[in-house]
């Protein structure tokens, strides 16, 4: 093991942990080949993350805030449109997901297996989502170019009608032609269903 010159910080810890999970996949992947990509002892690793599940836990959602925190400027969207912020949400959302699932089949197999393991951490990132969703709501509602009783109510119902195209599990799908246009009459059935 070569002796490290750069500070060990948690981001650095990340994106070496994100490498062997690449490498070796997470049935594999140790908290040691972790040490050993960084060049430091594991119980260096380990004064950072106390266990292995809680490395697991913070790569995942690292993983997960990429998506949140894209998702969150086209949500802020400073005098667009609601109806065109809603659209522009969603369909940055699918192009997120697909193209994670199309780049690096190998890395978003094994981030697949980390979100089952970290139900917590993807039920959070959920709710944010949801959250940015229903403050695009509740602006729209206000500027009265979407109708809305419950802002919150709809940003889940939206977001659960939409699951074919940004829950991991129909990955396969994306990949099909006119998936596209599939999405597309998809979302323009529901913003129909929201205009006053």
């Amino acid at each position: 093991m070569a002796p490290t010159t750069e500070t060990l910080t948690a981001e650095r810890i990340l994106e070496a942990t994100e490498e062997v999970l690449r490498r070796h996949g997470p049935a594999k992947a140790t908290v040691v080949d972790v040490a050993r990509a960084l060049g430091v002892s594991h119980g260096s690793v380990y004064r950072h993350f106390r266990t292995k599940a809680a490395l697991r836990e913070a790569v995942t959602k690292r993983w997960l805030d990429r998506t949140s925190v894209a998702l969150a400027a086209i949500a802020a969207g400073d005098g667009a449109d609601a109806r065109a912020r809603l659209r522009a949400w969603f369909q940055a959302l699918f192009e997120a997901k697909r193209r994670k699932a199309g780049d690096d089949p190998e890395l978003f197999a094994t981030y697949s297996v980390l979100a089952e393991e970290n139900v917590e951490a993807v039920a959070e990132h959920i709710a944010e989502l949801t959250a940015q969703l229903a403050g695009i709501i509740e602006a729209g509602a206000a500027a009265g170019v979407l109708a809305a009783a419950d802002p919150a109510a709809t940003a889940t119902a939206l977001f659960h009608a939409t699951g074919r195209f940004h829950d991991p599990c129909y990955a396969r799908e994306w990949k099909r032609p006119g998936v596209q246009g599939e999405f597309d009459a998809v979302l323009d059935l529901l913003l129909r269903g929201l205009r006053p």
